[in-house]
């Protein structure tokens, strides 16, 4: 399997939702099994019935996360080069057409969230942006149209 890059942050935040998953949620969730089973026939039991439903999705939630940590490929992004847009460094973009200016920062798909402006570097403009310097235009496919941006600025830490 190919590996996923990851900043040693969103490594962090995987296994300590592992953790929490491993120690809090699926505790919490066995507990509720008993006292559902308690309350005797189980085959009308809406409580014992949700409860079995949340331990199938924890444990599915659980290999999820294992399997992506097992994936991982943790880069440094701490002293990177700011010449070029590389995975992990924040990039300024100003919309051609529009005028527009936004800021992204580059990440893998485990740590991208488009509402805090974190894109994957596998999302088309995140491919675009790869290696390009201050300066360069590029020219995107999305689903509304071609989009058309200049890059204004790179950085390793969000400013």
């Amino acid at each position: 399997m190919e590996k996923i890059p990851i900043t040693k942050a969103g490594f962090e935040k995987l296994k300590k939702d592992i953790e929490i998953i491993k120690n809090v949620s699926i505790p919490e969730n066995v507990r509720d099994i008993e006292v559902a089973r308690a309350h005797g026939d189980i085959s009308e039991n809406a409580e014992y019935s949700a409860a079995k439903e949340r331990q199938s999705f924890l444990y599915g939630k659980k290999q999820d996360l294992e399997n992506q940590l097992a994936l991982a490929n943790v880069i440094d992004i701490k002293g990177m080069s700011t010449d070029k847009v590389v995975f992990g460094c924040y990039v300024s973009l100003e919309d051609v057409d529009s005028g527009e200016k936004i800021k992204y920062q580059l990440l893998g798909p485990y740590e991208s969230d488009i509402s805090q402006n974190k894109i994957s570097v596998t999302s088309p403009i995140g491919k675009a942006l790869i290696g390009k310097r201050i300066g360069s235009e590029i020219s995107v496919k999305t689903p509304g149209g071609t989009r058309n941006f200049e890059l204004t600025d790179i950085a390793i830490e969000e400013e």
